[in-house]
């Protein structure tokens, strides 16, 4: 199968599949918070908040990222430039930045937030699919996909030299192969995160918590999947950086469960019930 990009054209302004996968990502976390918030009785207007500090702040954290491991200091300012890991750590810092503003509970953001975010990230991941971004390593399997404008082209050349990907000697540099569509695995992986998080806050567990199960079974997931990423960035032979993040990530996960597994919950405070605290 052949993926070409889809461009969206309004007068002067084109929008790429990714652009409009972002804005429908955090339509979706918007949403679904909004629906918690109500199910607790909680000030409904903190949706808007969250949104807004997570749009800042991931936005500036994934660019800032890009930069930090680049030096390409041009990437602030275009389209390309978008790493997960900085959109995560910005969007996180931003999130709770906002919370500590309103006085909200820090863990009860973190509760607020956990489902959203991997309905959020698998959302997301359809636009890095639609542009043919993240793409993965060369694969005979049927639903192999081609991305012959993607970014960069999956062409032998692209994979050899930007990724290190062995190649056959006898293919073309022009080539065009099929890769896995890690792209997609992500989305089908991080659904199931969802739907099992969004069970589990119905299950009485304390405050924060589920946000640790998030970090763990997102860093779990990322890790597996970057064994199939077409990389330029392995450290320790065969482990990305990401996965070096991933580990971390899944770690600080799995201490967060541990430490508030039987942590008395704390007052949402006068911003999210205002009338209780009257």
């Amino acid at each position: 199968m052949t993926v070409y990009p889809r461009l969206l054209q309004i007068g002067r302004l084109e929008i790429t599949g990714f652009g409009l996968m972002m804005a429908a990502a955090f339509v979706v976390g918007g949403w679904l918070v909004s629906l918690e918030l109500r199910r607790r009785g909680w000030h409904p207007d903190y949706t808007a908040d969250l949104v807004a500090a997570a749009v800042v702040g991931g936005l500036l954290g994934a660019k800032l990222w890009y930069v930090a491991l680049t030096g390409d200091l041009s990437a602030l300012l275009s389209r390309s430039g978008m790493v997960w890991y900085g959109g995560f750590i910005g969007a996180t810092i931003g999130v709770l930045l906002n919370g500590v503003r309103l006085d909200v509970p820090t863990r009860a953001t973190m509760q607020l937030v956990a489902p959203a975010l991997a309905a959020a990230y698998a959302v997301g991941r359809v636009g890095c699919f639609l542009v043919g971004d993240d793409y993965g390593r060369p694969t005979d399997l049927p639903w192999g996909i081609k991305f012959p404008q993607g970014i960069p082209p999956s062409t032998a050349a692209n994979l050899a030299s930007q990724f290190g990907v062995p190649i056959a000697p006898e293919l073309a540099p022009t080539a065009v192969l099929a890769v896995h569509p890690t792209q997609l695995y992500e989305v089908a992986a991080m659904l199931a995160v969802f739907m099992l998080l969004w069970r589990w806050r119905l299950g009485g567990r304390p405050l924060g918590w589920l946000f640790g199960a998030y970090l763990a079974l997102a860093g779990l997931e990322r890790f597996l999947v970057e064994i199939l990423r077409a990389k330029d960035d392995r450290l320790l032979g065969p482990f990305t950086l990401a996965q070096l993040v991933s580990v971390a990530i899944a770690g600080i996960g799995i201490a967060v469960m541990r430490r508030l597994a039987r942590a008395p919950d704390p007052a949402p405070g006068a911003y999210l019930v205002p009338d209780a605290e009257a």
